[in-house]
C-alpha cells in the first residue's frame, strides 16, 4: 500500500530564530533613525547625524535634539520685541565657533551693535563679518533724493542664502524682515542644509501663526531680570508643554555693576578716556 508524503511547512526563519517569541522580532527592527536621519519615534527626541553645537544652557541642551543648536538646519528664534536676551542666549554658540576658528556673520542687524556688550558676552568683535543689505531703502541713480524705494525681500535675502551655500562661515545670526512668505523661508532652510553649523533668524512673534520649515522654531520671552522663558513650538521630537527657564549671564559684573551705581552718585565726574574697540569687518551690500 503506497505511503502518501504530506510536505510541512516549515516555520519562517525570522520566527525559528526568534523561539517563537514575538517581543524578540520586535526588539530585531531596525530604529527609524538607523534609516534616515529625517526620521525618528514620536515619543523620542530626533537624533540627527553629528551632534549639534552646545547652548551653553544644560536644561535646554536636554530638550534639543543633538544635544544642542543643529547643524545645517535653521534654528528660528520668535521675539515678542528686540532686546530681550536673545544675544545673550546665542553668545556662547558663536564664542565656540570663533573658537574654533571659524567667522560668525551677523546679517542685517535692525540697530547698531555695542561692540562692549559683545566683547564683554566673549566674542571677538574683530572676527565677526557684519552684512547689511539694502534692507530698507534704495537710492534711485536717475533721480536721487526723495525718489528712495523699499527693496523687495528676494533681493535682499539672495546674499544670507549664497553665504549659507559657502560653507565658509560657521555661524549665521540674521534678523529676517517682518512678514516673510513661508516659500523664502524654505528656501533658506534649503541653504542652511549646505552649512555645517548653527544657523539663527530671528523674527516678530506674530510669524508663529504661519507655517514654517525650520526644523526648530522656538518662542523667547522675558521672564525675570536676566531670566528667559523658552517655549519650544516646534522641534524633531514630542512637542514640550512647558517652557524651559534661562537664567542669563548678567550684562555687568557684580563688581562693574557697584562702581557704575556707585559713579551714578558722584556730582563732579572725571574727564572720561576714550578706548576704542577693535572693529568688525563691515559689507553694505546697497
Amino acid at each position: 500500500m503506497p505511503v502518501a508524503i504530506v510536505p510541512v511547512a516549515e516555520p519562517p526563519p525570522s520566527a525559528a530564530a526568534a523561539g517563537g517569541n514575538p517581543g524578540r522580532l520586535r526588539s530585531e527592527r531596525p530604529n527609524p533613525e538607523t534609516l534616515h536621519p529625517a526620521l525618528w519615534r514620536g515619543h523620542q527626541l530626533g537624533r540627527p547625524v553629528g551632534h549639534g553645537v552646545s547652548t551653553g544652557f544644560h536644561e535646554l541642551d536636554e530638550q534639543l535634539p543633538g544635544g544642542g543648536w543643529p547643524r545645517r538646519a535653521l534654528s528660528e528664534l520668535l521675539l515678542p520685541h528686540l532686546g530681550i536676551g536673545e544675544i545673550r542666549l546665542l553668545a556662547p554658540a558663536l564664542v565656540a565657533v570663533q573658537q574654533a576658528g571659524r567667522l560668525v556673520m551677523l546679517f542685517d542687524p535692525p540697530a547698531v551693535l555695542c561692540g562692549w556688550a559683545l566683547a564683554g558676552m566673549g566674542l571677538a568683535v574683530e572676527q565677526l563679518l557684519l552684512i547689511q543689505s539694502a534692507s530698507h531703502v534704495s537710492v534711485d541713480p536717475v533721480r536721487p533724493g526723495p525718489s528712495r524705494r523699499p527693496v523687495g525681500a528676494p533681493a535682499r535675502l539672495w546674499a544670507l542664502e549664497q553665504a549659507l551655500k559657502s560653507g565658509h562661515v560657521g555661524a549665521v545670526l540674521a534678523w529676517l524682515p517682518p512678514c516673510l512668505s513661508p516659500d523664502r523661508l524654505r528656501r533658506l532652510q534649503l541653504a542652511a542644509q549646505a552649512h555645517d553649523g548653527p544657523a539663527f533668524v530671528l523674527r516678530e512673534a506674530a510669524a508663529q501663526a504661519a507655517p514654517s520649515a525650520s526644523p526648530l522654531r522656538l518662542g523667547l520671552r522675558a521672564a525675570g531680570v536676566d531670566q528667559l522663558a523658552v517655549n519650544v513650538f516646534k522641534r524633531r521630537g514630542p512637542p514640550l508643554l512647558q517652557p524651559v527657564h534661562l537664567r542669563l549671564p548678567p550684562m555687568l559684573p557684580s563688581m562693574a555693576a557697584r562702581r557704575a551705581a556707585a559713579a551714578a552718585k558722584v556730582e563732579v565726574m572725571a574727564p572720561a578716556v576714550s578706548v576704542r574697540l577693535p572693529s568688525a569687518t563691515f559689507v553694505n551690500l546697497a
